[in-house]
């Protein structure tokens, strides 16, 4: 064990110098080996009950009353045969939810419900409506409500086969500088339902690839820096709407690793019920990144790369 972790060092070393030497094989495997580990962990985190392939229904809530059920009298119209035809119905009141089940068996996080019950709009994420194989929770964009529906017995679960992805290369492991910016900036994120939020932004990637200098707007996420962007590859090989990458906050030398190898596609390459940010026109960046995940296909999808 002691002479692994050294050698674990040893080849972090060697991906992380400023001049980065050519690697041995053993080295070249022994990183492919942390990259497969990595798109593993991604691949079972999609497949996930909390992933993004069993998501089957967003529907936008208005103020008052919005039944919902199978019926298509409905205002939210579940998927047929999911659910009763007129299950029930939500109350959009100014600063809270009330719900009340009619013809069906609902339950909040565990909890059978069977009374009209109200869920002030602070509360809502933490409630978790579950029904048969469905679950359901109310989310908030900007001043929207709405459902997102899951059916944990989602055919797209049974029916994915992966992501496809460029080749492993320890060339798009990037040292970058991290320009810090002060307090009060932010940078403007518009997402695909075409609301548009000033997002507090720590401070911009700053990194040489194939001889040119790019530049990077971060938000930040926990512990980590989180990067919307876009490149020459977008709408192409790569979804048109851009891809996620996270670093590691930058060092006291103000340096960080950019790891494209990890760059990986939004959620709204996998539903049509995701609500994805779009790379700001400053993250796009005028070069290739031949690294990360490809657009994502569907079973029984064809032809070229999806736009958004």
């Amino acid at each position: 064990m002691h002479t692994q972790r050294l050698y674990y060092i040893f080849l972090l070393a060697a991906l992380t110098t400023c001049s980065p030497k050519k690697l041995t094989s053993e080295e070249l495997q022994s990183y492919q080996s942390e990259i497969e580990a990595w798109h593993q962990d991604r691949l079972d985190e999609v497949k996930s009950p909390q992933g993004w392939l069993n998501l089957v229904g967003l529907y936008w809530l208005e103020p008052g009353i919005n039944t919902f059920g199978t019926a298509p009298d409905n205002k939210v119209i579940f998927p047929e045969g999911t659910i009763a035809p007129k299950a029930g119905y939500y109350r959009v009141n100014q600063h809270d939810i009330t719900f009340m089940p009619i013809d069906a068996a609902i339950a909040i996080n565990g909890q059978p419900i069977v009374i009209e019950t109200t869920i002030p709009f602070d509360s809502l994420r933490g409630a978790i409506f579950t029904s048969g194989s469905l679950e359901w929770f109310i989310l908030r964009r900007d001043t929207r409500l709405g459902i997102r529906l899951r059916d944990l017995n989602s055919q797209a679960v049974k029916t994915f086969k992966g992501i496809e992805r460029y080749p492993v290369n320890p060339a798009y492991r990037i040292e970058a500088t991290f320009e810090r910016a002060d307090s009060t900036h932010t940078i403007n994120i518009t997402n695909v339902i075409g609301q548009t939020t000033a997002q507090s932004s720590p401070g911009t990637l700053v990194f040489t690839l194939h001889g040119q200098e790019h530049r990077l707007d971060a938000l930040e996420e926990g512990d980590e820096l989180f990067v919307i962007f876009g490149d020459e590859t977008s709408g192409k090989d790569t979804y048109g709407g851009g891809r996620f990458v996270y670093t590691d906050k930058p060092n006291a030398k103000n340096k960080v690793y950019i790891d494209f190898n990890k760059a990986h596609n939004p959620p709204c390459v996998f539903t049509p019920y995701a609500t994805c940010p779009l790379p700001p026109a400053q993250n796009i960046v005028k070069v290739s990144i031949e690294a990360g995940e490809k657009n994502y296909h569907a079973e029984g999808q064809s032809g070229t790369a999806k736009g958004i």
